[in-house]
Protein backbone atom coordinates (compact mmCIF):
# COMPACT_ATOMS: atom_id res chain seq x y z
CA UNK A 1 0.00 0.00 0.00
CA UNK A 2 1.49 3.08 -0.91
CA UNK A 3 1.93 5.95 1.90
CA UNK A 4 0.02 9.28 2.03
CA UNK A 5 1.87 12.22 2.75
CA UNK A 6 0.27 13.74 5.60
CA UNK A 7 -0.04 17.20 5.19
CA UNK A 8 -1.45 19.89 7.91
CA UNK A 9 -2.44 23.50 6.39
CA UNK A 10 -2.98 26.37 9.13
CA UNK A 11 -4.48 29.58 7.69
CA UNK A 12 -6.37 32.16 9.75
CA UNK A 13 -9.39 32.34 7.12
CA UNK A 14 -10.34 29.38 5.56
CA UNK A 15 -14.08 27.77 4.48
CA UNK A 16 -16.75 28.84 4.33
CA UNK A 17 -14.54 32.09 4.15
CA UNK A 18 -13.13 32.88 0.72
CA UNK A 19 -9.51 32.95 0.44
CA UNK A 20 -6.81 31.70 -2.33
CA UNK A 21 -5.51 28.32 -0.02
CA UNK A 22 -9.34 27.16 -0.23
CA UNK A 23 -9.13 25.48 -3.56
CA UNK A 24 -5.72 24.43 -3.36
CA UNK A 25 -6.32 22.60 -0.56
CA UNK A 26 -9.05 20.99 -2.28
CA UNK A 27 -6.64 20.20 -4.84
CA UNK A 28 -4.26 18.53 -2.35
CA UNK A 29 -7.42 16.37 -1.21
CA UNK A 30 -7.92 15.30 -4.39
CA UNK A 31 -4.12 13.93 -4.93
CA UNK A 32 -4.40 10.27 -3.59
CA UNK A 33 -0.68 10.77 -2.48
CA UNK A 34 -1.81 13.28 0.53
CA UNK A 35 -3.88 12.85 3.22
CA UNK A 36 -4.58 16.98 4.15
CA UNK A 37 -6.15 18.65 7.17
CA UNK A 38 -6.38 22.22 8.16
CA UNK A 39 -6.53 23.97 11.54
CA UNK A 40 -8.30 27.21 11.54
CA UNK A 41 -10.49 29.70 13.69
CA UNK A 42 -14.49 29.75 13.74
CA UNK A 43 -15.23 32.11 10.22
CA UNK A 44 -16.29 35.68 11.02
CA UNK A 45 -14.19 37.40 8.12
CA UNK A 46 -15.30 40.03 6.24
CA UNK A 47 -18.48 41.17 8.79
CA UNK A 48 -16.66 40.09 12.30
CA UNK A 49 -19.79 37.99 12.44
CA UNK A 50 -19.15 33.87 12.82
CA UNK A 51 -20.33 32.20 10.26
CA UNK A 52 -24.07 30.73 10.79
CA UNK A 53 -24.33 27.17 11.59
CA UNK A 54 -20.77 28.06 13.88
CA UNK A 55 -22.15 30.80 15.98
CA UNK A 56 -23.83 27.70 18.70
CA UNK A 57 -22.49 24.72 17.64
CA UNK A 58 -18.81 25.10 19.55
CA UNK A 59 -18.16 22.05 20.32
CA UNK A 60 -19.52 20.19 17.64
CA UNK A 61 -17.62 22.57 15.09
CA UNK A 62 -14.05 21.94 16.81
CA UNK A 63 -13.73 19.06 14.48
CA UNK A 64 -15.44 20.07 11.25
CA UNK A 65 -15.56 18.25 8.21
CA UNK A 66 -15.51 20.33 4.58
CA UNK A 67 -18.42 18.77 2.49
CA UNK A 68 -15.06 17.04 0.06
CA UNK A 69 -14.15 14.63 3.33
CA UNK A 70 -10.97 15.83 4.69
CA UNK A 71 -10.51 17.38 8.93
CA UNK A 72 -10.92 20.80 9.81
CA UNK A 73 -9.84 21.59 13.41
CA UNK A 74 -10.98 24.67 14.59
CA UNK A 75 -10.48 27.00 17.76
CA UNK A 76 -11.79 29.99 19.10
CA UNK A 77 -10.66 33.31 18.03
CA UNK A 78 -11.46 37.31 18.85
CA UNK A 79 -13.85 38.59 16.45
CA UNK A 80 -12.92 41.76 14.49
CA UNK A 81 -14.88 44.15 14.79
CA UNK A 82 -15.83 47.04 11.73
CA UNK A 83 -13.95 50.18 11.96
CA UNK A 84 -11.84 49.04 15.13
CA UNK A 85 -8.18 48.64 14.34
CA UNK A 86 -7.41 47.33 17.95
CA UNK A 87 -10.00 44.42 17.66
CA UNK A 88 -8.11 43.64 14.35
CA UNK A 89 -5.20 43.37 16.15
CA UNK A 90 -6.56 41.38 19.26
CA UNK A 91 -8.20 39.19 16.30
CA UNK A 92 -4.57 38.37 15.16
CA UNK A 93 -3.07 37.87 18.56
CA UNK A 94 -6.04 35.74 18.96
CA UNK A 95 -5.34 33.44 16.97
CA UNK A 96 -1.69 32.82 17.42
CA UNK A 97 -2.42 32.17 21.48
CA UNK A 98 -5.75 30.37 21.29
CA UNK A 99 -3.81 28.22 18.15
CA UNK A 100 -1.12 27.32 20.34
CA UNK A 101 -3.40 26.25 23.85
CA UNK A 102 -5.62 24.31 21.34
CA UNK A 103 -3.84 22.57 18.51
CA UNK A 104 -1.84 20.17 20.86
CA UNK A 105 -5.79 18.89 21.86
CA UNK A 106 -7.01 19.48 18.62
CA UNK A 107 -4.59 17.21 16.51
CA UNK A 108 -3.14 15.29 19.62
CA UNK A 109 -4.23 11.90 17.18
CA UNK A 110 -2.58 13.58 14.18
CA UNK A 111 1.10 13.15 12.43
CA UNK A 112 2.02 15.15 9.95
CA UNK A 113 5.52 15.38 7.70
CA UNK A 114 4.48 18.60 6.82
CA UNK A 115 2.89 21.54 8.03
CA UNK A 116 2.07 24.70 5.57
CA UNK A 117 1.34 28.02 6.84
CA UNK A 118 -0.67 30.63 4.54
CA UNK A 119 0.29 33.91 5.73
CA UNK A 120 -2.46 35.61 4.34
CA UNK A 121 -3.01 37.58 7.88
CA UNK A 122 0.53 38.17 10.13
CA UNK A 123 3.24 36.12 9.45
CA UNK A 124 3.64 35.69 13.29
CA UNK A 125 0.53 33.03 13.02
CA UNK A 126 3.60 31.20 11.91
CA UNK A 127 4.35 30.37 15.48
CA UNK A 128 1.53 27.81 15.88
CA UNK A 129 3.32 26.07 12.92
CA UNK A 130 6.66 26.57 14.71
CA UNK A 131 5.54 24.99 17.98
CA UNK A 132 3.74 21.99 15.98
CA UNK A 133 6.96 21.48 14.02
CA UNK A 134 8.96 20.46 17.53
CA UNK A 135 5.84 18.72 18.94
CA UNK A 136 4.82 16.65 15.49
CA UNK A 137 8.43 16.49 14.27
CA UNK A 138 7.13 17.80 10.89
CA UNK A 139 9.06 20.06 8.53
CA UNK A 140 7.54 23.62 8.31
CA UNK A 141 7.13 25.86 4.99
CA UNK A 142 5.58 29.47 5.51
CA UNK A 143 3.92 30.73 2.01
CA UNK A 144 4.33 34.68 3.31
CA UNK A 145 1.37 36.83 1.24
CA UNK A 146 2.68 40.51 2.61
CA UNK A 147 5.45 41.62 4.08
CA UNK A 148 5.53 42.48 8.21
CA UNK A 149 5.24 44.59 10.16
CA UNK A 150 5.49 46.99 6.48
CA UNK A 151 2.39 46.20 5.25
CA UNK A 152 0.58 46.97 8.44
CA UNK A 153 2.63 50.05 9.23
CA UNK A 154 1.81 51.19 5.15
CA UNK A 155 -1.60 50.18 5.79
CA UNK A 156 -1.95 52.63 9.15
CA UNK A 157 -2.14 50.00 11.23
CA UNK A 158 0.42 50.48 13.57
CA UNK A 159 2.46 53.10 14.80
CA UNK A 160 4.51 52.71 18.22
CA UNK A 161 7.76 51.67 17.40
CA UNK A 162 8.21 48.89 20.31
CA UNK A 163 5.60 47.01 19.24
CA UNK A 164 6.89 47.19 15.40
CA UNK A 165 10.65 46.30 16.52
CA UNK A 166 8.84 42.88 18.20
CA UNK A 167 7.21 41.84 15.08
CA UNK A 168 9.89 42.87 13.01
CA UNK A 169 12.02 40.30 15.10
CA UNK A 170 9.42 37.85 15.75
CA UNK A 171 9.37 37.68 11.97
CA UNK A 172 12.73 37.31 11.57
CA UNK A 173 12.67 33.86 14.09
CA UNK A 174 9.96 33.03 11.71
CA UNK A 175 11.74 33.20 8.62
CA UNK A 176 14.92 31.46 10.50
CA UNK A 177 13.26 28.62 11.70
CA UNK A 178 11.19 27.26 8.62
CA UNK A 179 12.64 24.60 6.14
CA UNK A 180 11.33 26.99 3.03
CA UNK A 181 9.56 30.18 2.24
CA UNK A 182 7.28 30.57 -0.47
CA UNK A 183 6.81 34.30 -1.57
CA UNK A 184 3.83 35.49 -3.71
CA UNK A 185 5.79 37.97 -5.47
CA UNK A 186 9.59 38.03 -6.65
CA UNK A 187 10.17 41.87 -5.33
CA UNK A 188 10.15 39.91 -1.44
CA UNK A 189 12.85 37.74 -2.45
CA UNK A 190 15.67 40.60 -1.93
CA UNK A 191 13.74 41.52 1.69
CA UNK A 192 13.94 38.25 3.16
CA UNK A 193 17.38 37.99 2.03
CA UNK A 194 17.74 40.65 4.12
CA UNK A 195 16.67 38.99 7.00
CA UNK A 196 19.13 36.90 7.19
CA UNK A 197 18.30 34.19 5.37
CA UNK A 198 19.66 31.80 2.94
CA UNK A 199 18.61 32.09 -0.93
CA UNK A 200 17.64 28.30 -1.47
CA UNK A 201 15.36 28.63 1.24
CA UNK A 202 12.91 31.04 -0.48
CA UNK A 203 10.88 30.26 -3.72
CA UNK A 204 8.56 32.62 -5.64
CA UNK A 205 5.04 30.83 -6.09
CA UNK A 206 2.22 33.09 -7.19
CA UNK A 207 -1.64 32.83 -5.98
CA UNK A 208 -4.17 31.71 -8.36
CA UNK A 209 -7.27 32.06 -7.82
CA UNK A 210 -10.80 30.14 -7.24
CA UNK A 211 -11.96 27.92 -9.98
CA UNK A 212 -15.35 30.11 -10.84
CA UNK A 213 -13.45 32.72 -11.88
CA UNK A 214 -14.04 32.55 -15.14
CA UNK A 215 -15.45 34.16 -18.27
CA UNK A 216 -18.85 34.00 -17.55
CA UNK A 217 -22.18 35.78 -19.82
CA UNK A 218 -23.64 39.22 -18.81
CA UNK A 219 -26.97 38.30 -16.85
CA UNK A 220 -30.24 40.19 -16.44
CA UNK A 221 -30.16 40.12 -12.38
CA UNK A 222 -26.66 41.42 -12.58
CA UNK A 223 -27.14 44.01 -15.20
CA UNK A 224 -30.37 45.56 -13.51
CA UNK A 225 -27.93 46.46 -10.99
CA UNK A 226 -26.02 48.76 -13.00
CA UNK A 227 -25.96 52.07 -13.94
CA UNK A 228 -27.89 52.25 -17.43
CA UNK A 229 -25.59 54.65 -19.61
CA UNK A 230 -21.82 55.51 -19.69
CA UNK A 231 -18.99 53.16 -19.52
CA UNK A 232 -18.65 51.27 -16.40
CA UNK A 233 -14.98 51.07 -14.15
CA UNK A 234 -15.64 48.48 -11.49
CA UNK A 235 -13.51 47.96 -8.02
CA UNK A 236 -14.03 44.67 -6.04
CA UNK A 237 -12.68 44.44 -2.70
CA UNK A 238 -11.88 46.03 0.70
CA UNK A 239 -12.29 49.36 1.08
CA UNK A 240 -9.56 50.76 3.27
CA UNK A 241 -7.12 52.98 3.51
CA UNK A 242 -4.48 51.10 1.33
CA UNK A 243 -6.57 51.06 -1.52
CA UNK A 244 -6.25 54.55 -2.42
CA UNK A 245 -9.53 55.34 -3.01
CA UNK A 246 -8.82 59.30 -2.40
CA UNK A 247 -6.99 58.65 -6.50
CA UNK A 248 -10.59 57.53 -7.42
CA UNK A 249 -12.62 60.60 -6.31
CA UNK A 250 -9.77 62.88 -7.77
CA UNK A 251 -9.79 61.19 -11.04
CA UNK A 252 -13.35 61.02 -10.98
CA UNK A 253 -13.63 65.00 -10.68
CA UNK A 254 -11.07 65.28 -13.31
CA UNK A 255 -12.94 63.62 -15.87
CA UNK A 256 -16.14 64.88 -14.70
CA UNK A 257 -15.01 68.44 -15.55
CA UNK A 258 -13.90 67.40 -18.31
CA UNK A 259 -17.43 66.61 -19.45
CA UNK A 260 -16.55 62.66 -19.28
CA UNK A 261 -19.29 60.38 -18.32
CA UNK A 262 -17.65 57.43 -16.34
CA UNK A 263 -19.78 55.40 -13.68
CA UNK A 264 -17.42 53.78 -10.87
CA UNK A 265 -19.15 50.89 -9.70
CA UNK A 266 -17.57 50.00 -6.18
CA UNK A 267 -17.91 46.13 -4.63
CA UNK A 268 -16.92 45.49 -1.20
CA UNK A 269 -17.01 46.85 1.99
CA UNK A 270 -14.47 48.27 4.63
CA UNK A 271 -13.63 50.88 7.67
CA UNK A 272 -13.09 53.26 5.34
CA UNK A 273 -16.35 53.49 2.83
CA UNK A 274 -18.39 55.56 5.43
CA UNK A 275 -15.74 58.58 5.03
CA UNK A 276 -15.56 57.85 1.35
CA UNK A 277 -18.91 58.12 0.36
CA UNK A 278 -18.99 61.05 2.58
CA UNK A 279 -16.11 62.73 0.74
CA UNK A 280 -17.76 61.62 -2.58
CA UNK A 281 -20.87 63.82 -1.47
CA UNK A 282 -19.25 66.76 -0.59
CA UNK A 283 -18.22 66.89 -4.09
CA UNK A 284 -20.84 66.32 -5.65
CA UNK A 285 -19.97 63.00 -7.38
CA UNK A 286 -22.81 60.63 -6.07
CA UNK A 287 -24.47 60.17 -9.35
CA UNK A 288 -21.23 59.31 -10.58
CA UNK A 289 -20.19 56.38 -7.72
CA UNK A 290 -22.43 53.38 -7.36
CA UNK A 291 -21.28 51.64 -4.10
CA UNK A 292 -23.05 48.06 -4.41
CA UNK A 293 -21.93 46.32 -0.99
CA UNK A 294 -20.75 42.77 -0.55
CA UNK A 295 -21.59 39.75 -2.41
CA UNK A 296 -21.05 36.39 -2.15
CA UNK A 297 -17.78 35.86 -4.17
CA UNK A 298 -18.79 32.93 -6.52
CA UNK A 299 -21.44 36.30 -7.85
CA UNK A 300 -18.11 37.79 -8.65
CA UNK A 301 -17.65 36.94 -12.54
CA UNK A 302 -21.01 37.73 -13.06
CA UNK A 303 -20.68 41.12 -12.10
CA UNK A 304 -16.69 41.59 -13.93
CA UNK A 305 -18.68 40.73 -17.04
CA UNK A 306 -21.07 43.91 -16.80
CA UNK A 307 -17.73 46.25 -16.54
CA UNK A 308 -15.92 48.03 -19.14
CA UNK A 309 -12.70 47.61 -17.30
CA UNK A 310 -11.78 46.60 -14.08
CA UNK A 311 -9.63 48.89 -11.36
CA UNK A 312 -6.48 48.28 -9.19
CA UNK A 313 -5.93 51.05 -6.74
CA UNK A 314 -2.92 51.53 -4.12
CA UNK A 315 -1.40 54.14 -2.25
CA UNK A 316 2.33 54.81 -3.23
CA UNK A 317 4.12 52.61 -0.64
CA UNK A 318 6.95 50.95 -1.28
CA UNK A 319 6.23 47.51 0.58
CA UNK A 320 2.64 48.11 -1.62
CA UNK A 321 4.79 47.97 -4.69
CA UNK A 322 6.54 44.94 -3.94
CA UNK A 323 3.34 43.05 -3.64
CA UNK A 324 0.89 41.61 -6.43
CA UNK A 325 -2.83 42.29 -5.16
CA UNK A 326 -5.08 39.25 -5.32
CA UNK A 327 -7.72 40.63 -7.25
CA UNK A 328 -5.44 41.01 -10.28
CA UNK A 329 -5.30 36.97 -10.80
CA UNK A 330 -8.97 36.84 -10.28
CA UNK A 331 -9.65 39.95 -12.65
CA UNK A 332 -6.92 38.16 -15.28
CA UNK A 333 -8.96 34.99 -15.18
CA UNK A 334 -12.49 36.50 -16.14
CA UNK A 335 -10.34 37.60 -19.07
CA UNK A 336 -11.13 41.66 -18.59
CA UNK A 337 -8.93 44.63 -19.30
CA UNK A 338 -7.24 45.91 -16.44
CA UNK A 339 -6.99 49.49 -15.47
CA UNK A 340 -4.08 50.44 -12.45
CA UNK A 341 -3.24 53.04 -10.46
CA UNK A 342 -0.02 50.91 -8.74
CA UNK A 343 3.47 50.67 -8.24
CA UNK A 344 6.18 47.74 -9.08
CA UNK A 345 5.34 44.29 -9.66
CA UNK A 346 1.40 44.26 -9.76
CA UNK A 347 1.82 46.91 -12.88
CA UNK A 348 4.71 45.15 -13.64
CA UNK A 349 2.46 41.78 -14.25
CA UNK A 350 -0.45 43.67 -15.93
CA UNK A 351 2.12 44.84 -18.41
CA UNK A 352 3.86 41.76 -19.52
CA UNK A 353 -0.07 40.44 -19.94
CA UNK A 354 -0.38 43.36 -21.95
CA UNK A 355 -4.04 42.87 -20.43
CA UNK A 356 -4.54 46.76 -19.09
CA UNK A 357 -3.33 50.20 -18.89
CA UNK A 358 -0.72 51.18 -15.83
CA UNK A 359 -0.26 54.66 -14.16
CA UNK A 360 1.60 55.72 -11.30
CA UNK A 361 0.58 55.21 -7.28
CA UNK A 362 -1.93 58.39 -6.15
CA UNK A 363 -1.35 60.30 -9.79
CA UNK A 364 -4.66 60.88 -10.67
CA UNK A 365 -3.97 62.87 -13.68
CA UNK A 366 -1.95 59.57 -15.08
CA UNK A 367 -4.56 57.59 -14.01
CA UNK A 368 -7.25 59.62 -15.75
CA UNK A 369 -5.52 59.89 -18.67
CA UNK A 370 -5.17 56.14 -18.43
CA UNK A 371 -8.95 55.70 -18.62
CA UNK A 372 -9.25 58.12 -21.27
CA UNK A 373 -7.09 55.91 -23.46
CA UNK A 374 -9.10 52.86 -22.57
CA UNK A 375 -12.57 54.69 -23.58
CA UNK A 376 -10.67 55.97 -26.87
CA UNK A 377 -9.81 52.07 -27.73
CA UNK A 378 -11.67 50.11 -30.17
CA UNK A 379 -13.88 46.92 -29.24
CA UNK A 380 -11.49 44.49 -30.87
CA UNK A 381 -8.27 46.06 -28.33
CA UNK A 382 -10.73 45.69 -25.66
CA UNK A 383 -10.90 42.16 -26.09
CA UNK A 384 -7.82 41.84 -27.14
CA UNK A 385 -6.38 42.79 -23.94
CA UNK A 386 -9.11 40.44 -21.78
CA UNK A 387 -8.04 37.55 -23.90
CA UNK A 388 -4.48 38.47 -22.99
CA UNK A 389 -5.42 38.39 -19.68
CA UNK A 390 -6.98 35.04 -19.49
CA UNK A 391 -3.71 33.70 -21.80
CA UNK A 392 -1.20 34.82 -18.87
CA UNK A 393 -3.25 33.66 -16.24
CA UNK A 394 -3.36 30.24 -17.60
CA UNK A 395 0.14 30.18 -18.22
CA UNK A 396 1.60 32.17 -14.78
CA UNK A 397 -1.08 31.70 -12.19
CA UNK A 398 -2.83 27.84 -13.10
CA UNK A 399 -3.76 26.42 -9.98
CA UNK A 400 -2.91 22.69 -11.04
CA UNK A 401 0.65 24.32 -11.93
CA UNK A 402 0.52 25.79 -8.29
CA UNK A 403 -0.35 22.55 -7.11
CA UNK A 404 1.76 20.45 -8.51
CA UNK A 405 4.56 23.09 -7.25
CA UNK A 406 3.95 22.70 -3.56
CA UNK A 407 3.75 19.04 -4.32
CA UNK A 408 7.43 19.33 -5.63
CA UNK A 409 8.52 21.26 -2.73
CA UNK A 410 7.12 18.51 -0.44
CA UNK A 411 8.97 16.10 -2.05
CA UNK A 412 12.03 18.04 -2.35
CA UNK A 413 12.06 18.55 1.48
CA UNK A 414 11.41 14.57 2.26
CA UNK A 415 14.18 13.94 0.43
CA UNK A 416 16.90 16.16 1.64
Amino acid sequence: MNYKKKILVISQGYWPEHFPINQLVESFYRDKKIEISVLTGFPNYPEGKIYKGYEKNFFSKIYDKHSSGYDIFRFPIFRRRKNSKISVIFNYLSFIVMGILFSPFLLRKKKFDHILVFANSPVPQAFIGIFLKFIKKSKLIVWVQDLWPESIIAAGGIKNKVVINLISKLTRFIYQHCEKILVQSRAFIPYILNQNVRKNKIIYLPNSTESFYNKVDVKKKFKKLMPNEGPILMFAGNIGEAQGFNTMIKSALYLNNLGIKVNWVVLGDGRQRELIEKKINNLGLQKCFFFLGSYPSEEMPYFFACADALLVTLKKNLIFSMTIPNKIQSYMACSKPIIANIDGEGGRVILEAKCGLVSPAENYISFSKSIIDFLNLDAYEKELMGKNARLYFEKEFDREKQTNSIINIFNGISNN
